[in-house]
Order: C-alpha cells, then sequence, then structure tokens
C-alpha cells in the first residue's frame, strides 16, 4: 500500500474515479424523544431523524442528493447531469458523482447544531461560492425545527423556477402520502391519499402546509412548511433503509426567481406519530 493510500485511508477519503469522496461524519441532536443527525462531510445535510428509543432512521441518505437539504434552481448553463442537460443547481450535500459540499463553519452545543456551507453544482460538482447555505436545528419534544438560509451574491439574474423548500428524501418504506388539499383547513376533513410512482407528480392548493409519508399503520414522518401550498413528489423504486436505493421523495415548493443579492429563510418542522397526531401536532404549531 503506497504512503499516499494509506493516507486516503485513514483520512477518511476515497478515490473514485477522478473524484474524492470523504467518508461520512455524523453529528446528532437526542433530547430523549427523538434524534436528528447531519453528515459534516455533505455539507452539514439532514440525513437522520428517528425516534430515540427505536434507533430507525426514517430518512434515506443514499446518494449526495438524498437529504433533507437546501436545493435551488436557475438558468440552462449547459451541464450535464449523466447524460441529461441540466441547470444551474446548488445542493447543499453535493454533487451526483459523489462530490462533498464543504461545510465552512459548524457548532454543535446540547440544544442547537448550526452549519454554513458552500454547496457544489449538482451537475458537474463544482463549488459554487457565490452562494451560502446557513441552517439552525433544534429539537422540542417530538418536533425538529429547522431554519434554513440561502444567500446569493452571483452576477446571473436566473429565471423564476420550483424551489425545493427543502428536498425531503424518506425511507422507501413509508409508503403512503397524505396531505390536506380543501377550503376548510384544521376542521378534520379527509385528506388526500396516494401512493407516487415515478417520475415526479405536483399538486397545489394544501392549505394545512404538510404532508406526511407513513406505512399501513399510518405511522411515519410529516413534514410542515408554513405558507407553503405546492409540493412536487415521487417514488422511485429499490430497496428499503436509509442506504437503500429506493426512497420517498416530497418538496414543498414555491417559484422564486434567484438574482443578485437574493436571500432566503423559512422555517420547516419535521414530526414523527400517526397521522391524527402529525395533523394535530402541525395545527398547534402554525396556531403559534
Amino acid at each position: 500500500m503506497s504512503r499516499w493510500l494509506r493516507f486516503f485511508l485513514t483520512a477518511g477519503i476515497f478515490v473514485l474515479g477522478v473524484q474524492l469522496v470523504s467518508a461520512a461524519d455524523w453529528l446528532y441532536l437526542d433530547n430523549g424523544l427523538v434524534r436528528l443527525g447531519v453528515d459534516r462531510a455533505a455539507g452539514a445535510s439532514i440525513g437522520y431523524f428517528g425516534e430515540s428509543a427505536t434507533g430507525r432512521n426514517l430518512l434515506n441518505h443514499h446518494d449526495k442528493g438524498r437529504f433533507i437539504q437546501q436545493s435551488y434552481y436557475g438558468a440552462k448553463d449547459g451541464s450535464d447531469w449523466n447524460g441529461k442537460p441540466w441547470r444551474w443547481n446548488p445542493v447543499q450535500g453535493g454533487g451526483w458523482r459523489g462530490e462533498p459540499a464543504r461545510t465552512l463553519a459548524f457548532t454543535n452545543t446540547a440544544t442547537t447544531l448550526y452549519a454554513k456551507t458552500q454547496p457544489k453544482h449538482w451537475a458537474t460538482g463544482v463549488d459554487l461560492p457565490e452562494v451560502v447555505m446557513e441552517e439552525w436545528l433544534t429539537l422540542t419534544n417530538r418536533v425538529a425545527h429547522l431554519r434554513f438560509r440561502m444567500t446569493y451574491s452571483g452576477a446571473t439574474n436566473h429565471p423564476p423556477a420550483h424551489q425545493e423548500l427543502p428536498a425531503v428524501f424518506a425511507d422507501f418504506a413509508l409508503t403512503n402520502l397524505l396531505y390536506y388539499k380543501g377550503a376548510a383547513p384544521w376542521t378534520g376533513e379527509a385528506l388526500t391519499r396516494r401512493v407516487p410512482g415515478w417520475p415526479n407528480e405536483y399538486d397545489k392548493g394544501l392549505t394545512e402546509n404538510w404532508a406526511a409519508y407513513v406505512d399501513a399503520r399510518d405511522w411515519g414522518l410529516g413534514v410542515c412548511v408554513p405558507g407553503t401550498t405546492e409540493m412536487t413528489f415521487y417514488r422511485h423504486p429499490g430497496k428499503a433503509g436509509p442506504d437503500g436505493g429506493g426512497c420517498s421523495y416530497l418538496a414543498p415548493i414555491r417559484t422564486l426567481a434567484i438574482t443578485n443579492g437574493f436571500k432566503l429563510e423559512y422555517e420547516v418542522f419535521l414530526a414523527i406519530g400517526t397521522v391524527s397526531q402529525l395533523r394535530e401536532k402541525f395545527r398547534g404549531l402554525q396556531a403559534k
């Protein structure tokens, strides 16, 4: 074994073709009820959320694109993602070939995780220094509160596009997507229930601003983004589990143009429970 290969292995860096990909570096918040984890070797993206007692992770982190993370879209730029024409696309976790985004700053106290990240272009894997992504993560009882900020200082004024706020990748074993789209929110009216397919589907009019992926017992993961009423979603077939090829995806979306001086901040709430528990929890949070 060469001394350089020995260094790469000791440092947790692996050679994949011409790319250098850092090994996972997980850090967690745990309040005894739920556990939230980020991978510092992937831009401090969120890849773990589950109940403390069971140790089961309800998220999927199969590649650098599959986290709960910030991801934005802009103008077509001639880039190529695995043979598909792509566009400007800063991603918090990294590039599609496994290039990890760089965590610029990180603090971890007993109650809060903070990170500042320089994202990668999803298709090309290059750094995008004109974009800075930040996050503040806390736990309260069985709810994770996520606050995201993106700041853009580039010269290009990108056209309006659907923006993922944020991208969410759940375990493929959570098969059923539930949400409310009606004129009488928080009155207990029936939810929309579906098993998404592949590729992306869209829906709008989510007047309760939340959705959940649940199992056959109607238990699972809920995501609430106050003020956001549109969503894109799909299920990619494959093996279930945190690092399996299958996943259940959703992203609350808003149409936004990223232009010089653009800054965006938004909040997300994650919760675990039955559908009725999730709905009641999100009703209470938004009432506050």
